[in-house]
């Protein structure tokens, strides 16, 4: 098989981390087309429930008294109800008990699934919040409505009880939930690296993957380190939705949210955030300077670097223009090579490699400093 030619180099040398179950392999496809190191490692599993009794059961329950209202919470969720439905022989009585009915959606997904289906969403919540989605049937009126929720993996979230609280008759229905990490170890890593500087990103798909991974880098006390870099813009999380975000927001750590609720959207945000300037960067009498995991971007063109090049010049980077001292750098080199002698070396290796060694100014009896056309 031919493999599919590049995008763009947007992401040369970006080594990003999807802490993702569910379309793991279309999302990381998406992402090395742009040139990304691509880590998979999934924060949750879905669990599927199609097999349920109660889940036929309520199935039944609907086709023997069909609903008013069907509310979809995700597209995943929406689509297993129909493949559980088309599994118990049911699909044709399922279809014609939903016809009447009026079909909210809690998003854009939900809304594909239903069309998916056949149907036609009669209404969608653009801030895909189930609070938006409650207040607006609230408004409408839901007394002595039959209303079918089909709730989202993380099980209840307030609809059954805001509804029956208003007088609706509500059937529940279950189709997955969330399950733990399917590696808990490869979770630690991930944290690990983001924290320690290893990984240009991180990308989520839902609020409970992203729950998990801040709570795996608690665990792991890399969360400080995490929050740090996120703040300076060395690292990047990035969130398909504003509720799949709300877990980093809580936990004080930055995130560039898609602006649709899609995985192509997803991917684009990334993409423009590394590729059109949205990354730190320098401006050098050498040029733009843009640091990744994997090496330095000058004016565009990626320069692989060493680990211990890419700390180096991450000290530099982050003086912006400002001296390092031969014992700052130190910091950055292996223990069995921490000497002045040794500095000095990997600084001529570092000017070798990025091929301007200008851009490297030696500080006479000082140090180094990156050649920063407008050093702060």
């Amino acid at each position: 098989m031919t493999a599919r030619p590049p995008l763009s180099a947007a992401l040369d040398g970006c080594t990003i981390v999807i802490a993702v179950d569910r379309r793991a392999g279309e999302l990381a496809a998406a992402l090395e087309r742009h040139g990304a190191q691509v880590r998979k490692a999934p924060a949750v599993t879905i669990e599927s429930h199609i097999d349920d009794l109660a889940l036929i059961a309520r199935t039944r329950e609907l086709i023997a008294d069909p609903p008013d209202i069907v509310v979809a919470t995700t597209g995943v969720g929406f689509r297993g109800w129909m493949e559980a439905a088309f599994e118990a022989d049911l699909s044709d009585e399922l279809t014609a008990a939903l016809a009447g009915a009026q079909l909210v959606a809690r998003g854009p997904k939900a809304r594909g699934a239903i069309q998916q289906a056949g149907f036609v969403a009669d209404w969608v919540a653009e801030s895909e919040t189930s609070a938006e989605l409650g207040e607006y049937l609230v408004t409408q009126g839901v007394a002595g409505k039959r209303i079918a929720v089909q709730h989202h993996g993380s099980g209840a979230d307030g609809l059954d009880e805001l509804f029956g609280g208003h007088g609706a008759d509500v059937v529940s229905l279950t189709v997955y939930r969330w399950g733990p990490p399917p590696d808990p170890q490869v979770v630690e890593r991930s944290v690990l690296q983001a924290g320690d500087g290893e990984i240009d990103a991180v990308l989520f798909t839902s609020a409970p993957g992203a729950a998990e991974w801040v709570a795996a880098a608690a665990r792991a006390d890399a969360l400080d380190d995490i929050r740090s870099r996120a703040a300076a813009g060395r690292l990047l999380l990035a969130a398909v939705g504003p509720i799949t975000a709300g877990p980093l927001t809580e936990a004080g750590l930055p995130a560039l949210i898609a602006e649709r609720g899609r995985l192509g959207s997803l991917v684009r945000s990334v993409v423009a955030y590394f590729g059109a300037g949205g990354a730190p960067h320098a401006d050098t009498s050498a040029g733009r300077f843009e640091l990744r995991s994997g090496g330095a971007v000058i004016d565009g063109r990626f320069v692989p670097l060493s680990r211990t090049g890419i700390e180096v010049l991450d000290m530099l980077f982050r003086a912006r223009g400002g001296v390092v001292s031969r014992a700052q750098l130190q910091d950055a080199l292996p223990r069995s090579s921490q000497s002045s002698h040794a500095v000095e070396m990997a600084v001529a290796r570092l000017r070798e490699a990025l091929g301007v060694p200008d851009a490297i100014k030696t500080v006479v009896k000082r140090g180094y400093r990156l050649d920063v056309e407008d050093p702060e």
